[in-house]
């Protein structure tokens, strides 16, 4: 999704990655059983795939940005995550194949609700029985749209996430907002939210 150089450049400061490490990554991750093969939507350069990758043996980050794809994958090459260029929407990838899925900061990039959708009803397909689907993301205020000049912008509105995510196949939702982000936890049907 484009993205205006500030942004970019934001996304792989110390700042942010001290925001993810200590705040957004624990917060997110609260009470959520991840397994052993992640998929991260939306990696972005991967501070967040830096991190997710010390919590479980596998992941696979999905980018739809050519540039950040191919960057992260020579940056990740020989260790425990593999790179896929495609859209999150429709990956390709085969059904149940994760025990878990996360995103962070991501689902604002996405241009339009019923691309959303899609994204949510994909990332439903390729959990397995158990899993659990995990994110954050801005909310519309007036400071993070200040950040998003020229980007595409699309805030998730939390009043309908809920719903959304049950549309799209989940049979458990737990939302939390916190200053200007959504967290979301989201499992089929055989997943508990509250389990560790």
């Amino acid at each position: 999704m484009p993205m205006n150089d500030a942004h970019l450049t934001y996304l792989v400061s110390d700042e942010w990655r001290a925001v993810i490490e200590h705040d957004l990554l624990p917060w997110t991750l609260q009470q959520a059983e991840l397994g052993d093969h992640l998929l991260e939507i939306g990696p972005g350069p991967g501070l967040t795939t830096d991190l997710l990758r010390r919590q479980v043996a596998r992941v696979t980050a999905v980018e739809v940005d050519p540039g950040l794809a191919e960057a992260l994958a020579v940056r990740l090459r020989g260790t425990n995550v593999d790179v896929v260029q495609a859209d999150a929407a429709d990956t390709g990838l085969p059904s149940a194949s994760f025990s878990s899925a996360a995103c962070f900061t991501m689902l604002h990039h996405v241009p339009t609700a019923e691309q959303q959708d899609r994204l949510f009803a994909e990332v439903c397909r390729l959990l397995d029985e158990t899993g659990v689907f995990v994110g954050v993301d801005s909310l519309d205020t007036e400071r993070i749209r200040r950040g998003h000049v020229d980007d595409v912008f699309n805030p998730v509105d939390p009043d309908t996430l809920g719903e959304r995510l049950r549309t799209a196949g989940f049979a458990a939702v737990d939302l939390e907002h916190r200053d200007d982000r959504i967290r979301f936890r989201a499992a089929n049907a055989q997943a508990g939210l509250g389990r560790r």
